[in-house]
């Protein structure tokens, strides 16, 4: 359940951040960025 909300999660933010402006590569990266932070975000609360 975790990975499925981090995913999510990862996957809103890279739409926000990456949208429109730095194209497909862009938001894969600002995907993957978001989603090894959020990584360490669920480790430290959970």
């Amino acid at each position: 359940m975790k990975k499925l909300l981090r995913i999510l999660l990862a996957g809103w933010g890279a739409k926000k951040i990456g949208g429109g402006k730095c194209g497909c590569i862009g938001t894969i990266v600002v995907f993957i960025i978001l989603y090894v932070v959020l990584g360490y975000v669920f480790e430290w609360f959970g």
